[in-house]
């Protein structure tokens, strides 16, 4: 086996609301831990802005329009390297473990807007607190193992006044009941799929799979409705893998054991077993990973497996967007070093350099062959080599995984606590999180957890039959794609750790200038002459955005030789 790989460039480059009982002592000692290290971040006030400071009213402004004003903070994917060393993962378990039940008890004041707001329902039945039989249910059952599992936990020291016996007694027959009223909301089943009547497969989508993990607390009848709202929105079947709920408490310590302690439950492996079943099926060219909650940590530790043993040319089929993003990391390498130095240094360069490699297999003798029949020479065996595999791509697309796009709320407890601590740097530490993919921070004031009653409906609200009133699919008419993004306030350290605006929105099929100014310069693509100025939208920057209502986001060109067959990367065949 010969494997090849060239770099060619032009000449010149053109312009969850829970709660759970830790001892007095616990706390002091998850304080002066956390403290100990430079990974720490200022006491927080109770506000409802995480990621930005509240800005002053305008004059004249009611202060009706001025609450319902909204911006979305726009980050940068990072690009990674020798700067980027991150303890927010690798460091010792139990300062990790110390420093996260601060830091919950720091963003506590978030904990309302886990559920709030309640009463807006833009799905209807398929809103996880609309007013239904099933949601209802689904509510009182959650209630009850709030607190069951909070009366035990708050008894559990008592256990020692009792004689051994009676204490294991009891603590058996507390998980067997546990466990079997969380059966009453996880069903039997681990693999679901979204409801054909909100859509169906098309030819066109043969070569995709759409898989979704859950986060907490969702039970069968939530993960369907979940599947059911992202098959409606992007037009396409929608495979879930179910991250069983044990109750909003053991969910939450469930978080902190996989965070901490990077062990991997079920869920984690099973989710790993069929998503890299997918990733070798020689049919799908396309793998959409879409996940919410504490599906990004179990997601986050799956993609660390597959970086760690899948071919990099299968990876490259996967695309990955999270909701509410509880992970402390992700991952996603430069697949060569001069990508990523061209990244950091000369970003335009790195758009307009193609990286390409090819793997060819070569007939394979023995000296006793040739021996024998001397006519077989290198040369022959030149002439008579197969291409196994061949691509090529942008120095600047030139990663592992294919896509990497996460979405929050500045109000989100679970974001603020998970992905919005982590990927953006306000502590001017030089120990940087390592968090790749770019961020949407939408700073409404009013944007909740749920998945479908506050991400999905209010990023990617539906559209009614005006005659039927039944949802036809996502609404092009969206206030939050429609928004001016706002490039998000970091510290120093992050100023060279993040890829050049223009790489960013290049890459949803777009090219900006290397000017990283509000507003943004948008040049002609096919010459240097400005065309004209505006401010850039988020549904410019975001890809996910592109896959509405069945529709494909438009693709990078990239040039294959006819008599070439390959592994095309980047495209969906």
């Amino acid at each position: 086996m010969f494997t090849s790989m060239s770099f060619s460039s032009p000449p010149s480059s053109r312009a969850a609301a829970s709660a759970a009982c830790f001892s007095p002592a616990l706390l002091v000692a998850a304080v002066l831990l956390a403290r100990s290290t430079c990974y720490i971040m200022p006491p927080v006030s109770p506000s409802p802005t995480l990621a930005m400071k509240a800005p002053k009213r305008p004059n004249g402004a009611s202060s009706k329009s001025f609450i319902m004003s909204s911006v979305t903070e726009f980050y940068r994917s990072q690009i990674g390297g020798e700067s980027v060393i991150n303890y927010a993962y690798t460091d010792f378990p139990w300062r990790l473990l110390a420093k996260d039940v601060y830091y919950f008890f720091a963003y506590c004041w978030a904990l309302p807007w886990v559920l709030f707001p309640i009463r807006t329902y833009g799905s209807d039945e398929l809103d996880e607190l609309y007013p239904s039989w099933m949601n209802m249910y689904c509510l009182a059952v959650h209630i009850f193992l709030f607190i069951f599992q909070l009366i035990y936990l708050v008894t559990l020291p008592l256990i020692v006044i009792f004689p051994a016996w009676m204490g294991i007694a009891g603590i058996v027959a507390f998980h067997f009941l546990n466990r079997f009223v969380c059966m009453l909301l996880n069903g039997t089943d681990i693999i679901f799929h979204s409801d054909e009547k909100y859509a169906k497969s098309r030819p066109e989508h043969e070569s995709e799979q759409w898989v979704f993990l859950n986060g907490v607390s969702v039970g069968e009848h939530w993960m369907k409705m979940n599947l059911n709202r992202l098959a409606l929105t992007f037009g396409r079947p929608i495979l879930g893998i179910h991250n069983r709920t044990s109750g909003v408490i053991f969910d939450v310590i469930e978080c902190l054991i996989q965070r901490n302690f990077s062990y991997a439950t079920g869920d984690i492996r099973v989710c790993y077993r069929h998503l890299k079943d997918i990733l070798y099926d020689p049919k799908k060219s396309k793998v959409v990973f879409i996940m919410h909650s504490q599906g990004a940590i179990e997601g986050g530790m799956v993609l660390d497996w597959l970086l760690q043993e899948m071919p990099q040319d299968l990876l490259a089929k996967l695309e990955v967007y999270t909701f509410g993003s509880a992970a402390n990391h992700f991952n996603n390498p430069h697949r060569h070093v001069i990508s990523q130095d061209l990244t950091r240094s000369r970003p335009l360069e790195a758009m307009q350099t193609l990286v390409s490699e090819a793997a060819y297999e070569t007939p394979v003798t023995t000296p006793l062959e040739v021996k024998k029949d001397p006519m077989i020479t290198a040369s022959m065996l030149r002439r008579s080599s197969s291409l196994a595999s061949y691509h090529t791509a942008s120095a600047a697309k030139d990663r592992a995984i294919g896509h990497i796009e996460h979405y929050t709320h500045n109000t989100d407890f679970v974001a603020i606590w998970g992905i919005l601590h982590f990927a953006t740097n306000k502590m001017a530490c030089l120990q940087l999180p390592r968090f790749l993919g770019r961020l949407f921070n939408r700073s409404n004031g009013h944007g909740g957890h749920l998945l479908v009653q506050h991400y999905l409906d209010g990023m990617f609200p539906l559209k009614r039959d005006p005659e039927t009133g039944e949802f036809t699919g996502a609404d092009e008419e969206n206030e939050f794609m429609e928004e001016v993004i706002k490039f998000g306030v970091e510290g120093t350290a992050m100023e060279n750790a993040r890829e050049a605006f223009e790489i960013s929105y290049g890459g949803t099929g777009g090219f900006g200038t290397g000017e990283i100014t509000t507003p943004i310069e948008v040049y002609d693509q096919f010459s240097s002459r400005k065309r004209h100025k505006k401010d850039v939208k988020v549904k410019e920057l975001s890809r996910l955005w592109m896959y509405r209502n069945g529709l494909n986001p438009p693709e990078t060109s990239q040039v294959f030789p006819a008599e070439l067959v390959g592994i095309a990367r980047n495209f969906s065949i």
